[in-house]
């Protein structure tokens, strides 16, 4: 029953990061970066795999040294997801990853030093289709514009994102994309509301640094929904101290919460009170570990009590509400006959959102093929 969200996003262009778009109408695409050592390809191949498994839509991976990009062409031919090169100073790796087939650059044009080595990657990015990545960090700012500034601000971010524009604008290069992050969040929030004034390029969200897993995602949540509340952003990474298939979740579940990316399982809940006929902690927090692998969107609330029960699940694919010894049982906003024994929940719950899961992907496969013919 996912409704779409009433946000009305900003115009932005579109650019292409390997099979996936990100700008104009595309959906709000989900990142992650891998934190192995990149010269261990096995290792790093792995987490891009989990993160592919999670459903990330790209993939950033360091490449600082040109061993490491030696090790790239390696990752790049064991992995599906697009995957974006973050490099550093030198235009040498930029022009070897390039080589052996990047989706992305990350590479900010004011650190690679004179103009005929950022003409030289710029060519061969357009030569190429390979997009750009511009990406300032509060934490991170060029001399000359810390000390003007004496402190980080929205002001200073700006500028530093608009010198490095301004040399792709001058070298005709507009396949790019932007970012200027920062770990504090009204900062953060407010430097990409002063940019988005002033490039239609694609914005990539993020709170640097965020913190861990918790922290990291209440300070995520907090300021990429402000943004995205006000139709401010184009891609996204949740950045935390954590395994980075939790930034992905993360990522998809702030989509989710503000009707922007409709997959997996909304699960609506309740905190639990005296009211509850079960135990609803244990029954939702295991149910969350056995249906992370499914895809399909689709509501699922499960509460406790007869109070709030019956008006959440009449407004899900399907609802729990807690009774003495069984609980009621909704489907597609209707009750059904049926009931689960509340001493069996999280089997009779599974069950029936895979058997839902699957009838929906055999309808929606069904309607392709329909619009195909």
């Amino acid at each position: 029953m996912f409704k779409e969200s009433p946000i009305i996003r900003r115009v932005s262009r579109q650019i292409m990061v390997g099979n996936v778009p990100v700008g104009g109408n595309a959906p709000i695409s989900v990142q992650s970066m891998t934190n192995t050592p990149t010269t261990d390809v096995a290792a790093t191949v792995a987490q891009i795999k989990s993160l592919e498994a999670v459903g990330a839509d790209i993939v950033r991976v360091s490449v600082p040294t040109m061993d490491a990009a030696e090790a790239f062409k390696e990752i790049k031919q064991q992995v599906n997801a697009p995957l974006v090169a973050d490099i550093h100073f030198d235009y040498r790796i930029a022009l070897k990853v390039a080589e052996y087939g990047v989706d992305c650059l990350r590479i900010n044009p004011g650190n690679i030093g004179r103009e005929d080595r950022v003409r030289a990657v710029v060519d061969c990015a357009r030569d190429k289709n390979i997009p750009i990545r511009i990406g300032v960090n509060g934490g991170s700012l060029e001399k000359d514009i810390q000390e003007r500034y004496t402190e980080p601000t929205a002001e200073a971010l700006l500028e530093s994102a608009m010198r490095h524009v301004d040399i792709l604008d001058r070298l005709d290069f507009q396949e790019f994309k932007v970012s200027v992050k920062a770990s504090d969040v009204f900062l953060a929030v407010e430097s990409y509301k002063l940019l988005a004034k002033q490039i239609d390029n694609p914005l990539h969200l993020g709170i640097t640094e965020a913190g861990g897993l918790r922290s990291g995602a209440v300070k995520s949540s907090v300021g990429l929904g402000m943004l995205l509340s006000q139709g401010i952003g184009d891609t996204l990474r949740v950045s935390l101290s954590a395994d980075p298939v939790e930034e992905v979740k993360v990522g998809f579940d702030i989509l989710k919460s503000l009707k922007l990316r409709s997959r997996g399982i909304n699960l609506i809940s309740c905190p639990s009170c005296s009211r509850q006929e079960f135990d609803v902690v244990a029954t939702v927090n295991a149910l969350e570990q056995r249906i992370e692998d499914i895809m399909t969107p689709m509501d699922v609330s499960i509460i406790g009590c007869i109070v709030n029960g019956p008006g959440e699940a009449m407004v899900s694919d399907l609802g729990l509400t807690g009774s003495s010894k069984k609980s009621g049982f909704y489907l597609d906003g209707i009750r059904q006959k049926e009931r689960f024994d509340n001493n069996n929940l999280v089997d009779q719950l599974e069950q029936r959102i895979r058997h839902k899961a699957k009838m929906l992907d055999e309808q929606h496969k069904i309607n392709i093929k329909e619009i195909d013919e």
